[in-house]
């Protein structure tokens, strides 16, 4: 079936993606999430540390929860697109074709929103868990019991706000490229399938335009989920916004950790679209 198809493709991609830069992602959190200012050398120096106080492993400390949410989250996302196109196909008489730029992008932000809607609290709790030490927090269900004790219920969708503010670009910006660049692909090289190298760089270039675009909200979420074990005051988005500036200064303190970004995020979106064309392709030949 195409939904249990994409499903299954989705959750692959996004398992294999998220597990290869795990290591950048933690890292790129702890500074979100404090005044410290990044450089490369202090992006280096904190991965060394946490090797060397912690262990090997501990550079993929709160992978486990990003896997209980970026496995139904990318099965979400991409099963949605893949529907969302097909209904925005039919509305706009494109049975089978490529979408036009607009319904492309709208299909996009919708397979977003609708992953991370259903998903957020797994997010809150994968981002508490990287900045916090082993021993605040066992494991995933720890993280949920002692919020829910001490912080509330509420506390689980705190940041859900900028998320869903951020997705919107970053998935549609990110769906949109990636199949604009296909598409043109298709058109001028007479070929209809792209090899999977240039799969690899279509989706660099997708997830280095949706995380450019939406980044400085990501900073925004990332402060207020984990508010109540940073010492930040819990706040609403504006605050958090003007405090960031206040204190850091508009590009340094919105901006930290993008370059990090540029390296993590081009990897993990690359291999995540090539992972899930790659899983459909062979499904379908396994299913005929």
């Amino acid at each position: 079936h195409p939904l249990l198809s994409s499903l299954l493709s989705g959750a692959l991609a996004g398992a294999l993606a998220k597990t290869a830069v795990a290591p950048l992602d933690r890292t790129k959190i702890i500074f979100q999430v404090s005044s410290k200012r990044f450089s490369a050398k202090e992006a280096f120096r904190v991965l060394y540390y946490t090797y060397l106080n912690e262990g090997f492993l501990s550079l993929w400390r709160g992978n486990s929860a990003t896997m209980v949410r970026v496995v139904p989250y990318a099965a979400i996302q991409f099963s949605a697109h893949e529907e969302y196109k097909r209904i925005l196909g039919r509305y706009y008489g494109f049975h089978g074709e490529a979408l036009p730029p607009w319904p492309r992008l709208f299909a996009g932000a919708l397979a977003g929103t609708t992953a991370a809607s259903l998903t957020y609290p797994l997010d809150l709790v994968r981002a508490r868990m990287a900045v916090t030490p082993k021993e605040m927090y066992s494991n995933i269900f720890h993280v949920f019991i002692r919020i829910s004790r001490e912080e509330g219920l509420k506390t689980l969708y705190h940041g859900f706000t900028p998320t869903v503010l951020g997705v919107i670009p970053y998935a549609g910006l990110s769906f949109f490229t990636y199949e604009t660049l296909k598409s043109l692909h298709r058109e001028y090289s007479g070929r209809r399938q792209p090899y999977p190298f240039e799969r690899m760089i279509f989706g660099a270039c997708a997830g280095l335009i949706g995380q450019s675009a939406s980044y400085p909200l990501d900073v925004v979420r990332r402060r207020m989920q984990t508010a109540g074990v940073t010492g930040y005051p819990r706040a609403s988005i504006a605050c958090t916004l003007r405090t960031i500036v206040q204190e850091e200064g508009a590009v340094r303190g919105l901006y930290k950790g993008l370059s990090m970004n540029w390296l993590k995020g081009p990897i993990a979106v690359g291999i995540s679209f090539t992972t899930f064309d790659l899983m459909q392709i062979l499904l379908r030949h396994l299913q005929s």
